[in-house]
């Protein structure tokens, strides 16, 4: 029976950087007010650059990794909620960009549990053998869909992509059982909604205390389907929306000694990238070595979340 593992990482973010100094400038905020209430220092703002293109920089970077040949991909998944174009799939873009003929392409739209449910979808891909090798993307241009009038949300959001190749192996799997679902009651909390010029809205009271309150037991079940201990992973990458929301949820999960993403710091909240960006920067700084348990935990607009742990290359 095939399983599945992630073989290579890369990440790619814009060159200019947006400092709270800088957001101080366009509205009523400053550094200290920001960094209480998120944490979060600096943001990474693409210009010229589109979704595919921050994208495709990711996923080169992870092919390139992999030592894989561009014909060598089956299936390109990309988890992103700021694609302008309907059709086609920023998926079949990337294709395009990178020179892969023929692999199976689309797009998953789960808000900031994105990639963990592109990832799931690839993994399943892998197991079921529709692909032996699939690049795993999360993209995201938010400052598309940012309002910089909004001090409460223009403050928080950033541009970048991240990138996983996932392939198939006849060894222990590499990727555990995905937890995923949402509550559409509460979708209203974290929405991107409007028909022409689409902006991303955030109830934040109300997303704190659900993130804080609700999921940890969600992430405890990931590491449970996966037969192992939140005391016994290396490392969590939660999806990061707010410091002090991974400060608490990793708290209540029970970590104890592993390394905690905090990328939100220096890249703000970039929706379905933040993961696999975070994660490919600890890889790649030797912080995880490889074979490291990873708890990989998305969460976020819709609310939906989807969670599983991993073994890093």
């Amino acid at each position: 029976m095939l399983r599945s593992r992630i073989t290579a990482l890369g990440h790619h973010q814009p060159e200019h950087v947006l400092t709270n100094h800088d957001l101080a400038q366009l509205v009523d905020t400053s550094d200290a007010w920001i960094r209480k209430r998120t944490g979060i220092a600096t943001r990474h703002i693409a210009r010229e650059e589109s979704v595919t293109g921050l994208g495709a920089q990711a996923a080169a970077k992870a092919l390139a990794a992999a030592g894989l040949s561009p014909e060598d991909v089956d299936l390109v998944v990309v988890a992103t909620c700021t694609a302008i174009d309907r059709c086609p799939a920023i998926a079949t873009q990337i294709a395009g960009r990178l020179g892969i003929p023929s692999a199976a392409g689309f797009d998953v739209n789960n808000g900031c549990a994105g990639f963990g449910t592109a990832l799931a979808t690839a993994d399943h891909a892998v197991r079921a053998e529709a692909a032996r090798h699939a690049l795993v993307v999360g993209a995201e241009k938010m400052s598309d869909v940012t309002d910089w009038t909004d001090r409460s949300t223009c403050v928080l959001l950033g541009d970048g992509a991240g990138a996983a190749v996932v392939s198939a192996t006849d060894g222990p799997a590499g990727i555990g059982p995905v937890v995923w679902g949402s509550d559409p009651t509460r979708g209203h909390a974290v929405r991107i909604s409007g028909d022409w010029h689409p902006l991303f809205r955030q109830e934040g009271r109300e997303v704190f205390r659900w993130a804080t309150t609700e999921l940890a037991p969600i992430a405890r079940r990931a590491c449970e389907r996966a037969g192992i201990s939140p005391t016994d992973l290396g490392a969590v990458v939660t999806h990061q929306a707010n410091l002090r929301i991974i400060d608490a949820l990793t708290e209540r999960l029970g970590v104890t000694g592993a390394v905690v993403a905090r990328d939100v710091v220096d890249s703000g909240n970039t929706s379905a990238a933040s993961i696999p960006l975070a994660l490919a920067k600890l890889v790649e700084r030797g912080e995880v070595p490889s074979g490291t348990p990873t708890l990989l935990f998305g969460f976020g607009g819709g609310l939906s979340w989807a969670g599983q742990v991993v073994t890093c290359p």
